[in-house]
């Protein structure tokens, strides 16, 4: 099979990259990422008011611009490759998605134009203190009085949890087991019976929040009872992104290897003359080149809705993990000493390296649901 982009996607993609350059190079970084929030606000309305790109996937009938994941997939590339600090990956990937996959299209029309705006953030809440991202090992529960939901229990690992203004919640309805009962629901930010706490993680490009709910009022989002279909497909489409963001990650840090390398000098000749460096950079070339192809792939496999798409974003997103961090780790290597330092910016991309790893399910747990998948002749999600 040859997969190749198009003219008009090549050529948005020189765009997003020449706009990133400007807007988000290593200074940018190390400033934002020191903030509460770690993100901007008013770089986030340039991002939507010039480029739009909170509605790239979402149909033209909410205000989206009404194009596919191949698209959204070239996003996150250039945002991995840029290490932008934005709310996006929770917003637009993640809340999005879950709308679009579980709400009735009242809720749609109502909550996808503030997102596709920016003038609405929104965060998923599904993982609990034990980081698993099962969803039918959620323990917040859901409890209905007097026409209304309150949620009981504990999130944690949100992504922008702590500075969304909206917050959709996985929660399970009372004496339900496993993935029986799973609902979504609607969190204003200023609810009353919620505490949202900024976690201390590795990464401070990527914020993480735990949010307690304690009878805090929700919103139905969608059918009661029914979340588990919506939820698989909002993960595995997640999954499939989050590949694309880490091989954009990953090339950036191998091209500053090979300049590094190019540019360093011992026994008088660059150190990319050695035949040692030479192998190492053709290996990472190689695997990266390989983890490419297999995030495009899932990007394609969601665009065109095909029943395996899950156990392929499973592989994309496995391969991507392993590549990502080891891409990283030969990155420091290549730079020596320096490469330590936090002068440096290669530790930045280390760190989102490592965190991504875990982020939707590891390496190993990816591979156990794409044999899973396959094994059963592809489960199709709903």
């Amino acid at each position: 099979m040859q997969y190749s982009f198009t003219t008009e996607q090549n050529e948005f993609r020189g765009v997003l990259r020449r706009f990133f350059e400007q807007s988000s190079p290593p200074p940018v970084v190390r400033r934002l990422m020191e903030t509460e929030a770690g993100w901007d606000r008013a770089l986030w309305r340039d991002l939507n008011a010039q480029l739009g790109l909170c509605g790239v996937h979402v149909p033209e009938a909410y205000g989206g611009m009404g194009f596919g994941f191949v698209e959204l997939g070239i996003v996150l590339e250039e945002m991995g490759r840029a290490l932008l600090c934005a709310p996006f990956f929770s917003s637009a990937v993640l809340a999005t998605n879950a709308i679009l996959n579980g709400a009735d299209e009242a809720q749609k029309a109502a909550l996808l134009p503030g997102l596709v705006s920016g003038d609405t953030v929104a965060a998923l809440a599904i993982t609990e203190p034990d980081g698993n991202w099962d969803p039918g090992a959620v323990a917040t529960t859901a409890r209905q009085a007097d026409g209304r939901y309150r949620l009981s229990g504990v999130k944690s690992f949100v992504i922008d949890g702590h500075s969304a203004d909206l917050l959709i919640v996985l929660a399970r309805l009372p004496g339900s087991k496993g993935e029986e009962g799973l609902s979504l629901f609607v969190v204003r930010g200023d609810a009353e019976g919620m505490r949202r706490t900024a976690l201390q993680t590795l990464d401070p490009t990527r914020k993480l929040a735990r949010i307690e709910f304690d009878g805090a009022e929700a919103e139905l989002l969608g059918k009661p009872g029914e979340a588990a279909g919506p939820i698989a497909r909002t993960l595995a489409q997640a999954a499939a992104m989050l590949a694309n963001e880490m091989v954009g990650g990953a090339e950036r840090l191998r091209e500053s290897a090979l300049d590094y390398a190019n540019l360093r000098v011992q026994f008088g000749r660059p150190v990319s003359s050695f035949q040692a460096m030479k192998h190492k950079q053709a290996d990472m070339l190689v695997d990266l080149e390989l983890a490419k192809s297999a995030a495009y792939q899932a990007a394609q496999a969601v665009a065109d809705d095909q029943p395996d798409f899950p156990a392929v974003a499973s592989l994309a997103k496995a391969s991507a993990s392993d590549v990502y961090l080891q891409t990283a780790i030969h990155t420091i290597q290549i730079h020596g000493g320096i490469g330590f330092t936090w002068e440096n910016d290669t530790h930045l991309w280390f760190k989102r390296a490592k965190s991504s790893e875990v982020l939707l399910g590891d390496a190993v747990w990816h591979r156990e649901a794409m044999m899973r998948a396959w094994v059963d002749g592809g489960r199709e999600v709903q």
